[in-house]
C-alpha cells in the first residue's frame, strides 16, 4: 500500500464518521485510532483532507499541532 492510502476498509460511511470522530476528539491520539483501525497517522490525515472542507482542514491540524506541541513540554 502506497504511503498516505487509505485503506479500502474505510469505505463504510459509519467507519469513516468513526475515525473523523475519534481524529477530531481531543481525547483521542492518533496511536489509539490505529490500534482501534490500523491507519497510521498519514493515513488519518489523508481522510480528513479527503472528507472535510479545506478550511476545516487547516483548523483541526493547528489544533492537533498545538496540542502536540502543549503535550511535549509537559513530558
Amino acid at each position: 500500500m502506497a504511503p498516505g492510502a487509505i485503506p479500502e476498509a474505510t469505505e463504510d460511511a459509519a467507519l469513516i464518521g468513526e475515525i473523523i470522530q475519534m481524529a477530531l476528539s481531543d481525547h483521542v491520539g492518533f496511536a489509539e485510532i490505529r490500534a482501534v483501525h490500523g491507519l497510521r497517522p498519514d493515513q488519518v490525515k489523508a481522510l480528513m483532507r479527503s472528507q472535510l472542507s479545506p478550511g476545516s482542514y487547516r483548523c483541526w491540524r493547528r489544533r492537533v499541532r498545538r496540542f502536540a506541541d502543549r503535550r511535549a513540554s509537559y513530558k
